[in-house]
Parts: C-alpha cells; sequence; structure tokens
C-alpha cells in the first residue's frame, strides 16, 4: 500500500485549524498569501469560490504531493461581500446594518492534488438571522469578544450566538469556517480518507 498523501490547510486561521484537527489526521498549516480583493461586481459566493480556490492552489503548487485544504467565507448582504472588519468602528457597522435581518454566510471549501490533477471546490451557504440589536448590545459583544477576525464580526462558536435567532445549514461547522462535511468528501475524492488516516491505515 503506498504511503498516504500529506494533509496541509492553506490557512494560518486558529479556527479553521481548530476544526481540521477533529479529523485527528497530522497536518501542516501553511500561509497562502493570496489577495483577497474582490473584483469588480463579482458576487459574493463568487469571491469565496474563486478565493478558497486560490489559496489551495497557491499552497499546492509548493506541496504538489499534498491534499490541500483551502476555504473562505464571506457575508453576503443585499448580494454585497462582507469580509472582516479589522476594527471596532467597522464591526459597529457590520452589526448594526445585520441587525434583525438575514444574512447568508457564504463558506467555500476547495481540495488540490496537483500531482493527481485533482481540484474542486463546493459551497456551503448558511442563512443567520440576527435577532434585533440595540446599539448597548453591540458595545458590550464587541468589547467581550472582539471578533475583529470574523467574516460579519459575528463569532457564532461563542458569544455570537446570543446576537443571533437561527442557523439554517446542511454543514454544522460551515459557519465557523470550514464545512468538514464537505471538506471530507472532497478529502476522499483526492484520495485521502479522513477515517483511515486517523486510524494510521491510509
Amino acid at each position: 500500500m503506498s504511503p498516504s498523501p500529506a494533509l496541509i490547510l492553506a490557512s494560518t486561521s486558529r479556527y479553521r485549524r481548530e476544526l481540521l484537527e477533529r479529523f485527528r489526521t497530522p497536518f501542516q498549516a501553511v500561509s497562502p498569501h493570496v489577495d483577497e480583493t474582490p473584483l469588480p461586481g463579482e458576487r459574493p459566493a463568487d469571491l469565496a469560490l474563486r478565493l478558497a480556490l486560490a489559496k489551495a492552489e497557491a499552497v499546492a503548487s509548493q506541496y504538489p504531493d499534498a491534499v490541500v485544504i483551502g476555504s473562505d467565507q464571506v457575508a453576503d448582504v443585499d448580494g454585497e461581500a462582507v469580509g472582516k472588519p479589522g476594527t471596532h468602528e467597522r464591526a459597529v457597522a457590520q452589526l448594526t446594518r445585520m441587525s434583525g435581518r438575514q444574512i447568508v454566510f457564504q463558506t467555500a471549501v476547495a481540495v488540490v492534488r496537483r500531482s493527481t490533477g485533482f481540484a474542486q471546490v463546493q459551497l456551503a451557504p448558511v442563512q443567520v438571522r440576527f435577532r434585533p440589536l440595540k446599539p448597548r448590545d453591540i458595545e458590550r459583544y464587541l468589547r467581550l469578544e472582539q471578533p475583529y477576525d470574523c467574516a460579519g464580526s459575528a463569532k457564532c462558536e461563542t458569544l455570537g450566538i446570543s446576537l443571533l435567532e437561527a442557523i439554517v445549514s446542511d454543514d454544522p461547522t460551515a459557519l465557523i469556517g470550514l464545512p468538514l462535511i464537505r471538506t471530507a468528501a472532497l478529502m476522499r475524492a483526492a484520495g485521502l480518507d479522513p477515517l483511515l488516516a486517523a486510524e494510521g491505515l491510509a
């Protein structure tokens, strides 16, 4: 039996790293160094798909024999791409705009294995309904959580869940940043079964 390919996460996001650790498969995290600027008129879903694949391909070019995972998340607000706020002021503006509304978080995952020519990308949209938020709710949440590295400013895995009324998704980890159901399917298609890898039999 040939040895299993190495697994690489094309991301330095601690959220994606923690999610991928659930597969119990050793992996390396490598920064993809991809320009994340949206193209003129680019839809949020298309942006997420393009960047996820670009990240995986950028790292796969350095590690052609590895199975490389890339992912990206974009909040879709009225067809406009909303990314990581970066600052307190931008986070306030994002959450104020999303208060009392339903937003779609477009999360894409790509898997590339350059040596076999495998490259696929899938989208995992998540519908999120925010409850009506008072300015003091937003300020208190941001002071406690400081989610400035999260698309849309909402960390649903911690206090951000208190801002929401409902989450609708067929891939439950997608909102955190890496849809593991789709990731596992793409890994299997690329020749690395997470179950076998975790058992050391891949």
